[in-house]
């Protein structure tokens, strides 16, 4: 077994081109990536708690139901979607259904707002 003091001592040593070098030799002799390597290494050593630090970007504007109001839910939806008539139509009435998905935090609390007050019930995930 190699000497691991001796390793550690000898890569520290090496200069910042002699170690773009090592890195690039040991991608070709193992077939992987450095890239790889840290991403796969990365999660292993906290990746847990920075997603569960990591505040949510996107969201999903979830339709539940109309309200009671179908016909003015539909024109709300056909507004903020482009659908058609029909397709806005069945959207509405096989709710829950997502409206938006992948949408900024302000422009989904917008559209809950236009849904709300054109009288339907709106989740945001």
């Amino acid at each position: 077994m190699a000497d691991l003091q001796k390793l550690v001592d000898d890569l520290s040593a090496l200069t910042v081109l002699e170690a773009a070098e090592l890195s690039k030799l040991l991608e070709e002799k193992w077939g992987v990536s450095a890239a790889a390597a840290v991403a796969v290494a990365a999660p292993a050593g906290g990746g847990a708690a920075a997603a569960a630090v990591e505040e949510k970007t996107e969201f999903d504007v979830i339709l539940t139901g109309d309200g009671g109001k179908k016909i003015n839910v539909i024109k709300e939806v056909r507004a903020i979607t482009g659908l058609g008539l029909t397709e806005a139509k069945t959207l509405v009435e096989s709710a829950p259904k997502a409206i938006k998905e992948g949408v900024s935090k302000d422009e989904a609390a917008k559209l809950k707002a236009q849904l709300e007050a054109a009288g339907a019930t709106v989740d945001v995930k």
